[in-house]
């Protein structure tokens, strides 16, 4: 009796991780795929937005995002990257940032997560 209780005690400890998706799609493979692989998964007005481009200011943002990321440790946050842009798209190489948007008067930061 006592190894029965002890099992179900432990089988209560573990915790399951959720695996994040979009659109049925893994975060492991959405990191690997293309521009062009990853556009298709996307609503259209996305769609539209990145076919025309990431001009000079979105590219920028995500250029310091990665040197940020480059510059932390394996198993630490990197820094915070301030931004005045309030209507970037979120894509998959920015999971695991925190920006610093700009709203007028102050920096208020967000932690890009994978349930975004």
């Amino acid at each position: 009796m006592e190894v029965d209780e002890v099992a179900l005690a432990e089988k209560k400890k573990r915790r399951t991780f959720r695996k994040y998706a979009h659109r049925g799609v893994d975060l492991d493979q959405l990191l690997d795929m293309s521009n062009e692989q990853l556009m298709e998964l996307f609503p259209c007005r996305i769609r539209r937005r990145l076919s025309k481009g990431l001009k000079r200011k979105p590219m920028a943002l995500i250029k310091r995002l990665r040197q940020a990321k480059k510059e932390a440790g394996p198993l630490e946050k990197p820094e915070v990257v301030k931004t005045h842009l309030r209507n970037m798209i979120i894509v998959p190489e920015m999971i695991g940032s925190i920006i610093g948007v700009y709203n007028g008067k102050t920096f208020n930061q967000v932690e890009i997560k994978p349930e975004m």
